[in-house]
């Protein structure tokens, strides 16, 4: 229940902040325009007859106001803006409205809040989605190249694209005409680049990966399979606080439960509905393709296992038998397979859940 005597609100932009306070005492309505400056921010909060709270949404502008404004005994709420409820017939959309909306919002109790990261946990997930960027350019450098050679008529066909003896072949090319020779050099050479910085952002990943506050948290999820230091560590700092789901809500922040239309006595659902955090969907999608194929315990599961605790070694072993068992099944009902693959990884979600709340 809201207990300070004021509601403020905040729209936070880049260059400008639009303020409204509302006392709930004496009714009063106060607004200002204020820089993005925590200084500045915090001492027109103090102006304010007191005790106050204060709330924006969670943007570009990141968490360092809700950091400071706490630090200085505020309580400040970051808002989920999905979740922010708006007058259906409002047409009218300033900054300075979208404050007092706020403001009301929050006297109210009607914000809903998201999780503000520590320091820590948050450079950690800029680094995992700093490699992420990098998977994203390197797949788009590796298909200017390869298609630059398909319209010359070029194709590899020595076995699998992008090995080391699909490079040798990439180097013995050679072209006659001066601007197709500067054209592939220019793609080849942007590929190496993304190629080492990939390597580079990988190294880091999985030293601080070896030793960080997530250490445990990742040998613990790396009990499952598709899930190696890379993408655990990712899943980690994600996530960050896997004690605000249960087993069966993981799926639904990530955006992996159906979509649904219920209205009287019809019930009608539809594809998953990609809510959420979109790095751990994918992680999480693509992991589930591993438990497709045989369950055996190998050296490379064996080592991971070596790392973990005995009830998440066999927690562990347990969800591989348990998914792999299901995509069975769902191959004999001769299901789709991106479909199938779809709800392992829901279920995924909940073994990587109860691994990760595992030591309580």
């Amino acid at each position: 229940m809201f207990s300070e005597r004021t509601s403020v609100g905040l729209d936070v932009h880049a260059r400008s902040v639009a303020a409204a306070a509302i006392d709930g005492v004496t009714g009063e309505l106060v607004q200002a325009r204020l820089s993005p400056s925590h200084d500045e921010i915090g001492s027109w909060i103090r102006g304010l007859a007191g005790p106050v709270a204060v709330t924006y949404e969670a943007g570009p502008t990141g968490f360092g106001l809700s950091r400071a404004l706490n630090a200085a005994g505020v309580r400040c709420v970051v808002a989920a803006p999905s979740k922010l409820q708006r007058p259906a017939g409002d047409r009218v959309k300033t900054d300075a409205r979208d404050a007092i909306h706020l403001a009301r919002l929050l006297r109210l109790d009607e914000v809903t809040p998201v999780v503000v990261p520590t320091v820590e946990q948050e450079t950690a997930r800029d680094l995992v989605r700093a490699r992420e960027d990098c998977r994203g350019d390197l797949m788009r450098a590796r298909h200017r190249l390869s298609k630059l050679l398909l319209r010359q008529g070029i194709v590899y066909s020595g076995g699998q694209a992008w090995t080391g003896a699909h490079d040798a072949w990439l180097r013995r090319q050679s072209f006659d005409s001066a601007p197709l020779r500067l054209t592939f050099e220019s793609d080849y050479d942007a590929l190496l680049a993304v190629q080492a910085r990939r390597d580079r952002l990988d190294t880091a990943i999985t030293a601080m990966a070896t030793d960080s506050q997530f250490t445990p948290l990742v040998r613990r999820l790396g009990c499952l399979r598709g899930i190696a230091t890379l993408t655990g560590f990712a899943l980690a700092v994600e996530i960050g606080d896997w004690h605000r789901f249960t087993g069966n809500t993981i799926a639904a922040f990530v955006g992996l439960v159906p979509s649904e239309y219920s209205s009287g006595a019809s019930r009608v659902q539809g594809s998953i509905t990609k809510t959420g955090n979109t790095h751990v969907r994918r992680l999480l999608v693509e992991a589930a393709w591993h438990h497709r194929a045989r369950y055996r315990a190998g050296k490379t599961l064996r080592d991971r296992w070596e790392l973990a605790p005995p009830a998440a070694r066999a927690r562990g072993d347990a969800g591989n038998r348990r998914l792999h068992q299901r995509w069975t099944r769902f191959i004999d009902r001769r299901k789709r397979p991106v479909i199938a693959n779809v709800a392992i990884a829901r279920e995924l979600a909940g073994w990587c859940w109860s691994l990760a709340v595992l030591d309580d």
